[in-house]
């Protein structure tokens, strides 16, 4: 009788050391969610897990005939995660395998996307890694890649190169082809084309976890651009919120795109990296609702962080002469252009040049003299120059930019 209970105990316990094994493979499916304003979002994966998923599937497929319906991929942090598959195939030495990317609730344009990998057995000894169709091809210097090649980052090539390398026996080597179908009709709504990518997506992921939401990987995406600029050779660096005012930039001042990095809301974060790159001079250019912050030293231009819009207007007005009156009107105003059509009617347009002034300042302040020259540009919603601080004119002058 004990002999039998200590035999099933001895079970229970090695069923349960297979279970808190198994416990520590995480599913991509169901990961744990992240609570951030108020709500649980979703964690997705990268697109590099999606094709590593894929490569290992599919080499498994080459390798020992038999199709399945979920892999295990190694992450860089030394966890696992199953990832399921579908469409995975095989024609002569070639197999196929097909994983949907997931982004979790994180606002990715890449979610939903069919993510292909192509493996084909060598005997080199070498796992080499190509981009197919959908997949963008680098043009410029200055990112993680070289150009001319596929855009396929350093950690995903890493990934696929490991987990591949696991299942190969000695002497084998893989050519793996990475595709994305309709990657290059998304990719038009990212930031490729300005960072010199044509073509298609990139396949990323620094963890192979999408964080949903995650400011800190969007603020990282936007450093590679300035990071590039500075590459290039140039010691001027122009911020501006966005692809609508990057396009003004362009147009109506006719400045050159290669100096152009997005900023979105993330204006100190911004300035510093520039710094820290060594750009000698930074021009911004921005909508009055963005940049009249930064006459009040908000550095953090989102709405829900720092608003004071209004009142920044309204102070300034008020050292004009404005009446009590009229600060009160410019106060109820809903937006910015609201407030500016009022500035126009009473004549007080000089407070556009006055706010651009004191936003250098106060730039120059925040940087504590590690930049020489930073000028700001306000504009109107369509991009039209409303206010040029006196280093915007200067930095403008030397880039011969339209506005005389």
């Amino acid at each position: 009788m004990t002999e039998h209970i200590l035999k099933e105990k001895g079970l229970q316990e090695t069923s349960q050391k297979i279970l808190n094994k198994d416990e520590k493979i995480l599913r991509s499916d169901s990961l744990e969610k992240v609570w951030q304003e108020g709500r649980y979002w979703r964690r997705g994966i990268t697109t590099g897990t999606c094709a590593t998923a894929g490569a290992k599937a599919a080499t498994q497929l080459l390798l020992t005939n038999q199709a399945v319906s979920e892999v295990v991929v190694d992450l860089p942090s030394g966890q696992k995660i199953r990832v399921p598959v579908k469409d995975l195939a095989k024609e002569g030495d070639i197999a196929y395998c097909t994983v949907i990317k997931d982004g979790g609730d994180d606002p990715d344009i890449t979610h939903g996307l069919p993510i292909v990998a192509q493996v084909q057995l060598t005997t080199d000894n070498e796992i080499v890694i190509q981009g197919g169709p959908g997949v963008g091809q680098v043009t410029k210097s200055g990112l993680q890649i070289p150009p001319n090649q596929a855009a396929i980052n350093p950690v995903p090539r890493r990934m696929i190169k490991d987990n591949v390398g696991q299942l190969l026996n000695p002497g084998q080597g893989a050519l793996i082809t990475i595709s994305v179908p309709g990657g290059e009709e998304k990719a038009l709504h990212t930031m490729n084309p300005q960072l010199g990518i044509l073509g298609g997506i990139s396949i990323l992921g620094t963890t192979g976890i999408v964080e949903p939401m995650s400011e800190e990987a969007f603020k990282n995406s936007l450093v590679v651009r300035v990071r590039q600029v500075k590459a290039l050779g140039y010691d001027t660096l122009i911020l501006v919120p966005g692809r609508i005012g990057e396009k003004a930039a362009q147009e109506k001042y006719n400045l050159p795109e290669e100096l152009m990095a997005q900023m979105s809301n993330f204006v100190g974060f911004m300035l510093e990296k520039g710094a820290q790159e060594g750009f000698k001079k930074i021009l911004i250019i921005g909508h009055l609702g963005k940049t009249v912050k930064l006459a009040s030293g908000i550095f953090h231009t989102h709405s829900r962080i720092a608003d004071g819009r209004l009142e920044t207007i309204a102070a300034w007005l008020g050292t004009l002469g404005a009446k009590p009156n009229f600060l009160k009107e410019i106060l109820t105003q809903v937006t910015t252009e609201g407030a500016v059509n009022l500035i126009r009617k009473q004549g007080y347009e000089e407070v556009f040049e006055i706010l651009a002034r004191k936003g250098e300042e106060r730039c120059k302040s925040y940087l504590r003299g590690q930049v020489e020259e930073v000028g700001i540009v306000i504009t109107d919603i369509e991009g039209n120059p409303l206010g040029l601080g006196p280093v915007a004119r200067k930095i403008g002058g030397e880039l011969d930019w339209a506005i005389k």
